[in-house]
């Protein structure tokens, strides 16, 4: 019988995509030893045929893919469900960096990486990734948004929000503060668990929250910002309209 850790889901599927086969047989080594099961490809159209035959719990994507790159390969995931993607660059290129959580990572590691600290972040995104329990808490409501934290469902006015894993963790962590701002520093300890890390990475997913929940993400009244500290969810700010 398969032995799983304690940390790795359980039937987790993990999806890798590298072209470098050294660099996805370590990571495949240590996944596999956490107790996921993994598949791997090695090129964008092997990354969606494997996909389409077993959907992934979870994608380690490298961004450097021969022919169509790992942006694309993103998209086109993203087109088909809902998928988190944890990024790899071999540049430590901030542009790069942002332009992956800009199509939709979850999370990026910078090559070379600790396959540890892959695998730590493969359990933190899949822990955040699943419905939470009933009782953990209860459906939260705000200036016509619906965050129901049990079934991973988030909606604008009735209208299903398409959110990643750490979006909809910000604004459900949002929603349960309001009116209090947070530094970005704060925001990267209780959203995404860690005590340390590239603060753009904050900064990206408010964007893009503020550019599916604002009426008009050009001059965002729901999450704000405060000068100086981070942001504020501000509630108040449409209540009335409601």
């Amino acid at each position: 019988m398969e032995q799983r850790t304690p940390d790795a889901e359980a039937g987790a599927r993990v999806l890798v995509v590298d072209d470098d086969p050294t660099v996805a047989e370590i990571v495949t080594g240590y996944l596999d030893r956490a107790g996921y099961v993994v598949d791997r490809a090695g090129d964008g159209p092997g990354a969606l045929a494997r996909a389409a035959a077993h959907w992934p719990d979870l994608v380690v994507l490298d961004l450097m893919l021969p022919g169509m790159d790992g942006l694309e390969v993103c998209r086109r995931m993203r087109g088909r469900g809902p998928v988190p993607v944890i990024m790899l660059t071999a540049r430590g290129d901030e542009d790069d960096r942002i332009l992956g959580l800009e199509v939709g990572a979850d999370d990026y590691v910078t090559k070379p990486f600790s396959p540890r600290e892959l695998v730590l972040r493969v359990e933190s995104v899949l822990r955040r990734s699943r419905p939470a329990p009933a009782a953990a808490s209860g459906p939260l409501r705000a200036a016509g948004l619906a965050v129901d934290p049990a079934a991973r469902r988030a909606t604008k006015r009735g209208a299903e929000l398409a959110l990643t894993v750490r979006e909809f963790d910000l604004l459900a962590f949002f929603l349960r503060h309001p009116g209090r701002a947070f530094a970005r520093e704060e925001l990267m300890r209780e959203v995404w668990g860690w005590d340390f890390g590239d603060l753009s990475t904050v900064t990206v997913h408010v964007r893009r929250l503020r550019g599916k929940v604002e009426d008009d993400p050009a001059r965002p009244r729901l999450v704000q910002t405060v000068w100086g500290v981070g942001y504020r969810f501000d509630a108040a700010a449409v209540s009335g309209e409601e």
